[in-house]
């Protein structure tokens, strides 16, 4: 596996950067009554997934910063999960776009949740591993 030189090198990063892309593109169909509330709230929260990986990236040396930054992202995550429900249900997704996005959101879920879970075993004080492209 060739090392991670970058949090952009992660596939968590990069299916959360295409998750809020997406996002992105379907919220622009929106009614303009939830320009400042559901769009904006959707773009945040799923923006904040990625932006939560890169910072945690950068403090992967200290594991409670590290964790701290990916359990972040991992609420990020879900949060934008709640507002997709809201979305359905106000009938702005289609229950395909639905279905993609929520499940993209789990995909990502997964990968933080097993990021956590591996920084948390460690012995050491600080992560010290690297990481792969393959990583989540």
């Amino acid at each position: 596996m060739e090392p991670a030189r970058s949090f952009r090198d992660l596939k968590v990063y990069q299916a959360a950067r295409e998750a809020a892309r997406l996002i992105f593109e379907v919220s622009k169909s929106s009614p303009p009554e939830e320009r400042y509330s559901l769009t904006d709230q959707i773009r945040r929260s799923s923006r904040s997934v990625k932006a939560m990986i890169a910072e945690a990236w950068a403090r992967r040396r200290y594991k409670a910063a590290f964790v701290n930054k990916i359990d972040e992202a991992l609420g990020e995550a879900y949060e934008t999960q709640s507002w997709l429900d809201d979305a359905l249900d106000a009938a702005y997704l289609s229950k395909e776009q639905f279905t993609d996005l929520n499940n993209r959101h789990d995909a990502i879920g997964g990968m933080l949740s097993r990021m956590i879970d591996r920084a948390s075993r460690r012995r050491s004080p600080g992560i010290t591993t690297v990481f792969s492209k393959d990583a989540a």
